[in-house]
Order: C-alpha cells, then structure tokens, then sequence
C-alpha cells in the first residue's frame, strides 16, 4: 500500500515476520524427506510397488509402479511440509501482532452478504485480537462452496476463497443499516437497468476513479446525504486509489466485514488488508459519532 489509511493511529508493522507461508518449506521439505519415516517407509512403498507389479504383470509395469511410489513419497512429504511451513509463518506473524491464532476449521456468523454466500460455509484459519484505534477484530480465511449438478445429476461443488476481517463498529447501526463498496463485476452504462431490480439504494458520487473500481450501495431506507458525508475526498482518494487488490466491504448493522480474493499466506498482504479495514472503521465511526 503506497499510502498510509485516514484515520489510522499507524501501521500494524510491528515486528519482523516471515515473508510468506512459503518461507520455512523447503527446510521442512528437506527434513521430510532425510526422516526414518520417510526413508523406511519409501523404500518399502517402492520395493513393495516392483514386486507385486513386476510379478503380477512384468519387471517393466514393476519399474513403473516404484516410481509411481517414489513419487506418491515426495508428494506426501512435500504436503506435509507445506502444512507446517504455514503454521511456522501464522504462528509467527500471530505473536509479532499480538493475535490469537486459531487454525482448527469453523465458521464465520453470517452477518453480512458475503458471508451468507453458497450452500456451505467454513473458515480454515482464525486470526482474533486488538487492532489500531481500538478495534477487536478477526481475521480469516473463509471459503464458501457452491453445489450444482450437471446434465446427468452428478454433484459437482466449486469453492471461492477469501480472506476476510470482521470487527464491530455498533455507532454505525443508527446512522447507516448499510454502506458497502462491492467489487465492479459489469459495465456502467447497465448500472441503472440493474438498479430497477434492486432494493438496496446506489450510491451516486462525483469519483470517476471510484466508480470504476466499486459499486456502492446502502439500505433502501438509508439517508444518502449520510452515505455521501462518509465519502468525503481524502477518504474516496484513498478507497479507490490505494486500498489492497480485489479490496471489498460490507457494513451490515454496525458489523464491518471486508475481504480480498484468495487465501493469503504473505505478511504485507495481511497487514495491508487489515490497515485498511482499520481506516474503514474509523471512517465510520467518526461520520456516525460527529
């Protein structure tokens, strides 16, 4: 992020971290791979795959079938130390920000649109603590899962992944039921064919680099000229020009989600992301306090 969020009492930064959950795998891997477990088991997978094949079939299928072993041992153990890889980073980054981690799988409430998406729902991992100005957040990875059948009636189920953050902003709910900046999926020229269908109310704005980059909406029975005093210059500057790719939001009842595609592993894409929902809360905040 190339500038510092308004309304933010100063970066995450706090400690030094991993760069990314890749950092530590391949000494993990390397390990792995050199253990009595893995050298014993291996090499009995291996012997065991050329002879039933080669004795069963020919020496040739027997050949295969060792490497086809050899290989399902490398696979096995380069999961295994991509797994750990990613819980030395989390736990690492978890004690240098002062965060609970929690990576046991779970859900988040589904408090807001993003979060009620799907037929299933579950997080991954859980990052919970105090944030900048105050803020009690979490930090997740969500993922809601989409279930359709095809011509013939086989399940098929496709999965979107997010990172998101969620904290508690309850001086919102009087003054706004809703703001949020959604992720421009279609062309402008089609927003008021689609705003007939809508309930929710857009948000119209002067920003030509805003309204490229989101659509903003608030509840049908919100004061716009609220949802027009949240967007004051500095604060739209900065939502359209120097927030985190794919950055969305929603505040649903005086409950802040926001997220990003994907589940991120890096420290500068964590800590960006969770500066810039910090900036969105106290925004909030003070526009509904004044």
């Amino acid at each position: 992020m190339s500038q510092a969020p308004p309304n933010a009492t100063g970066p995450l930064r706090t400690a030094p971290v991993p760069g990314d959950a890749n950092d530590t795998r391949g000494r993990h891997f390397k390990q792995l791979l050199r253990s009595r477990a893995a050298v014993l088991g291996g090499s009995t997978a291996i012997f065991v795959a050329f002879v039933a094949v080669g004795l069963a079939v020919s020496p040739l299928y027997g050949v295969l079938a060792a490497l086809v072993a050899a290989l399902m041992t490398v696979v096995i153990c380069f999961a295994v130390a991509d797994s750990r890889a990613e819980d030395d980073f989390f736990r690492t980054y978890s004690e240098a920000r002062g965060l609970r981690w929690d990576d046991e799988h779970g859900d988040v409430p589904p408090v807001t649109p993003l979060l009620r998406k799907g037929d299933k729902r579950r997080t991954d991992l859980e990052l919970h603590g105090r944030w900048p100005n105050g803020f009690e957040g979490q930090l997740a990875h969500y993922t809601y899962t989409e279930v359709t059948r095809d011509s013939k009636g086989r399940r098929q189920e496709t999965d979107y992944d997010f990172t998101v953050t969620l904290t508690e902003v309850p001086e919102v709910a009087p003054f706004l039921k809703e703001l949020s900046a959604q992720r421009r999926a279609g062309f402008r020229f089609l927003d008021g064919a689609e705003d007939a269908f809508r309930s929710r109310q857009r948000v119209e704005h002067e920003s030509e680099a805003l309204d490229k980059r989101f659509e903003i909406f608030i509840d049908e029975d919100d004061d716009m000229n609220r949802a027009l005093q949240v967007l004051e210059p500095s604060f739209v500057v900065w939502l359209s020009e120097h927030t985190p790719d794919d950055f969305a939001f929603e505040c649903i009842a005086g409950t802040l989600c926001t997220a990003v595609r994907g589940h991120k592993g890096n420290a500068v894409e964590l800590d960006e992301l969770t500066e810039a929902s910090v900036a969105v809360a106290a925004r909030l905040r003070e526009e509904a306090t004044e």
